[in-house]
């Protein structure tokens, strides 16, 4: 079982250790932050709205993500400016062709959102190859939008709505690379244990899958319904358990986001 190692550039230990859910914590963040009150307020009391409108995770957060990209699509992925918005897709799509990427492999992208990576990864990629799913539709219309922008028609890419992640309609042993930005940072855990327990099936031999997560070295916790803070020890050893061997991304680490990364593959034998 991996450890990881703190961030060293920021103070990111000892934001590690808090627990946003506390109430000692929310006291004190609105005491040092007034002006962001009024808005923390407003998602609390969409929050209480939508867990009784909606049963079950998946169907809560399809109502946040439209409520989210009805304001504007950039920020319903968690980009507050356009220029951010590139900048992310950017380093994610940067990264992974550091690690190997290449126009050949089948990319499977979990929370593909509105393309702000995918349009990097379906331009570069062979035509077909890319293959986004999102529990939104109202944020793949978006993503339909972006492939207009950006003039990649003709690499057909495939964009499907999905209620799971159980990806009972995908092929056997397919995809090369499967690819998760900022999908577990908003799941439950029974969410990921369910991600984990089929991704294995559609990843094609010596593929792997990507994803990050908003990292805490105390107790795991929630803000919401809407942001989950984990240890690294539980995600893998949750992977480990469905077999797959975890690896911690250090490299990762040393780029300008404050989420975390892991990567998962199927042991050679």
């Amino acid at each position: 079982m991996t450890k990881s190692p703190p961030r060293g550039k920021t103070n990111l230990k000892h934001n590690l250790k808090r627990n946003r859910a506390s109430l000692a914590y929310r006291l004190r963040y609105a005491a040092q932050n007034p002006d962001k009150v009024r808005a923390y307020l407003s998602r609390l009391a969409r929050d209480v709205k939508l867990r009784a409108a909606n049963r079950g995770h998946v169907a809560y957060y399809r109502a946040v993500m439209r409520s989210d990209a009805a304001r504007s699509p950039e920020a319903a992925v968690g980009s507050p400016t356009r220029e951010r918005w590139l900048q992310l897709g950017q380093m994610q799509f940067d990264y992974l062709r550091k690690h190997g990427l290449k126009p050949d492999d089948r990319l499977l992208e979990i929370g593909c959102g509105n393309l702000r990576a995918g349009w990097r990864f379906i331009d570069y990629l062979d035509g077909g190859n890319y293959y986004g799913i999102d529990i939104s539709p109202d944020i793949l219309l978006a993503a339909q939008h972006t492939l207009v922008q950006q003039e990649l028609q003709d690499k057909m890419p495939h964009l499907t709505l999905v209620d799971d992640l159980k990806l009972r309609f995908l092929p056997d042993a397919h995809f090369t690379v499967v690819h998760a930005h900022s999908v577990f940072s908003h799941s439950p855990i029974e969410v990921i244990d369910e991600c984990l327990a089929h991704v294995g099936r559609v990843l094609a031999p010596g593929g792997f899958f990507d994803f990050t997560f908003d990292r805490t070295e105390g107790t795991e916790h929630h803000v919401l319904r809407e942001d989950f803070y984990y240890r690294t020890e539980t995600l893998t050893a949750l992977a480990e358990r469905h077999g797959f061997a975890a690896r911690f991304m250090d490299d990762w680490e040393e780029l300008p986001h404050g989420q975390s990364k892991l990567r998962v593959t199927r042991p050679q034998s």
